[in-house]
């Protein structure tokens, strides 16, 4: 089964996506903003794919804040993580922002919130797991 770990500091995000991906998809969930958490699970082989909210209030890394474009930095930087695909989930959606955000972080991919077609936000999170692991 597909392990999505959801990287969001909206506890009402987190219940929406997991709802979402679990019922349409099948996938197995897991819930963090905790950096360290997010580390070790990615690490350990935990987890198939990363959703990452961009803008993270609560998150920090060695004692200094950081949002998702800094810990998919992390992950994209370190070999035994590099690989796992991470798909930034944001509200930031105007002109300019998929691009500078994908420029930035490494990520593999975007969407935009909120998420109104459901079947497509899973369709969307499947593209990105190795064809081993799709649904």
């Amino acid at each position: 089964m597909t392990t999505v770990l959801i990287v969001e500091d909206d506890p009402i995000n987190l219940r929406v996506f997991s709802k979402i991906l679990t019922k349409w998809g099948g996938m197995d969930v897991k819930g963090t903003e905790d950096v360290e958490e997010v580390l070790q699970a990615s690490e350990a082989g935990e987890v198939d794919i990363i959703l990452m909210d961009v803008s993270l209030s609560n998150s920090a890394y060695q004692g200094k804040p950081v949002d998702g474009l800094k810990i998919t930095q992390l992950l994209k930087a370190n070999p035994t993580t590099a690989k796992l695909p991470v798909i930034l989930v944001t509200a930031h959606a105007l002109k300019g922002d998929r691009e500078n955000f994908l420029a930035k972080s490494g990520a593999d991919g975007y969407i935009a919130k909120p998420i109104v077609d459901h079947q497509g936000f899973v369709e969307c999170v499947q593209e990105f797991l190795p064809k081993a692991w799709a649904c």
